[in-house]
């Protein structure tokens, strides 16, 4: 176990906030950093990390909530299968309330459909072997952290002979929609802080191509408050020498190569393909499909169901504060009528979202 106090500490905290401020020296304008992770946000907003910076650092919150970029239609297809006979959906906690075009999942469980909470892709194999009568279908929606337990899942579903076990993938990647948003001039990013969890699978040389492409600084960064702190003077040294490359702050896990097992179990069971980014919109080779030749674990090919085009909630502006352009704040519909209970858009959903940091613990 390790020992958390020593990353918390006020006065190396104090130390690094000086060092920050002295690094930017007399910016003409604010450097603009962005966190890709939604674990980044709710630590920034609970430790109130923003109120501790200088005028000369400006940090916006990207696309690092998972559920939160999932598109409507997605939810709008997983509402769809639900509601086909004899069908089981297992889905993690927080998608199961995201709104789709018409109610959510939550809604749909209300109303009799088999909607199970799990927290575990293998969870869904298990509910195949018990229920074998029944299709289990199950959400997969994540980043490359998760998506090697949940290609793990289909090979032992495929292993075990299990013919009524399939995925609904909505499996996205880093970091094609950082380089996305780094191409956005209305953003004008000067660097990132990288999401940690991903670079433990795709190491710090899975974002090198960034670095190097787009001359932007990147630094792995840990959650705790001193390692954002330090990974943001890493990122304004860079900035203000004209560097841009990757460097790791969190070197107590995450390695330069990454872990290569994990890489090896999704080029098995996933393939890159296009995918639809809620506020970005469609990016090549930022997602991952099942491969043809475990067609039969595919619900998108196994189960067709028809899906109505998806319709977007009036006045939610989940699109801009995902890229940054809006602080929770600034959508009408924040608090006012968008709540952690009565949620309009899945930034307020997820315990990752930029909306739910927001109004949980404030700016």
């Amino acid at each position: 176990m390790i020992d958390l106090a020593p990353f918390r500490d006020p006065r190396a905290a104090r130390a690094l906030i000086s060092a920050i401020s002295e690094a930017t020296g007399a910016a003409s304008a604010p450097l603009t950093f962005m966190e890709i992770c939604g674990t980044h946000t709710m630590a920034i907003h609970q430790h109130g990390i923003r109120s501790l910076l200088p005028e000369s650092i400006r940090l916006i919150s990207g696309p690092g909530c998972p559920v939160c970029v999932t598109p409507i239609a997605y939810v709008d297809h997983a509402l769809a299968l639900a509601r086909r006979p004899r069908t089981l959906i297992a889905t993690f906690g927080d998608l199961a309330r995201v709104p789709g075009s018409i109610g959510s999942l939550q809604e749909e469980k209300a109303r009799g459909a088999d909607i199970r909470i799990v927290y575990s892709p293998l969870d869904a194999v298990a509910l195949a072997r018990k229920n074998a009568d029944r299709e289990v279908v199950f959400l997969g929606v994540g980043f490359e952290t998760t998506t090697p337990t949940i290609a793990g899942a289909i090979l032992e579903a495929q292993r075990l002979g299990l013919t009524n076990c399939s995925v609904l993938s909505a499996n996205k990647t880093m970091p094609a929609p950082m380089a996305a948003l780094t191409a956005d001039p209305d953003l004008a990013i000067d660097g990132y802080l990288c999401p940690a969890h991903v670079a433990t699978v795709i190491g710090a040389e899975g974002f090198r191509s960034l670095a190097e492409n787009y001359r932007i600084p990147c630094v792995i960064t840990g959650f705790e408050p001193l390692d954002i702190l330090q990974g943001l003077l890493m990122l304004t040294r860079q900035a203000k020498a004209g560097e841009a490359r990757v460097e790791i702050q969190y070197s107590r896990f995450v390695r330069p190569e990454g872990n290569a097992k994990a890489r090896e179990i999704m080029a098995r069971v996933f393939e890159p393909c296009a995918a639809d980014w809620r506020g970005i919109g469609l990016i090549p080779e930022s997602g991952l499909r099942i491969r043809d030749d475990l067609a039969d674990f595919d619900a998108a090919r196994k189960l067709p169901v028809i899906v109505e085009p998806a319709r977007e909630q009036t006045g939610c502006r989940c699109g801009e504060i995902l890229k940054g352009k809006l602080a929770p704040r600034e959508c009408p519909l924040f608090r006012a009528v968008c709540t952690p209970e009565s949620p309009v858009g899945a930034c307020m959903v997820s315990s990752e979202g930029a909306c739910a940091a927001a109004y949980k613990y404030g700016d």
